[in-house]
């Protein structure tokens, strides 16, 4: 039997003939085709379920990816904070480094295990936070 990628196992190349056995028993060449097509029903199916089943699998995230996530968020944070701080001593509002920080900031914070991780990226969303509640005092008072 010849596997040929993901729809599964081929019929046979050669079709053989049907030879009776000393039994009585005889293979009719007619009946073979239902059971090759029934079987490649059923593998295709089975193709179909793991599809699904690697899909579910990807959407399952360990501990280590969670924490790469909230620190690549947290780093993310940290030069949205730079960017609107080069902005500010350039003389510029900083309008656009503020919106880019405010995107950041919306977005999903991955929980780690980690204490000391969480204390830090707590630190660095208020800062964050202070940044743009400055910004929104400056544009209410200008």
């Amino acid at each position: 039997m010849k596997v040929n990628g993901p729809t599964g196992p081929s019929a046979p190349q050669g079709s053989r003939p049907a030879r009776q056995a000393s039994g009585g028993f005889a293979l009719s060449s007619g009946g073979g085709a239902a059971p090759a097509s029934a079987a490649q029903a059923t593998s295709a199916m089975g193709g179909v379920t793991d599809v699904c089943a690697l899909m579910a699998l990807q959407g399952v995230e360990d501990p280590t990816e969670r924490r790469r996530r909230a620190i690549r968020r947290g780093s993310g944070l940290l030069d949205r904070l730079d960017d609107l701080k080069l902005a500010l001593l350039d003389g510029a509002t900083g309008e656009a480094a503020l919106d880019r920080l405010a995107r950041t900031i919306r977005e999903e914070r991955p929980e780690d295990a980690d204490p000391g991780l969480t204390q830090v990226l707590d630190q660095i969303d208020l800062r964050a936070a202070v940044e743009l509640a400055k910004a929104e005092i400056r544009r209410t008072a200008a």
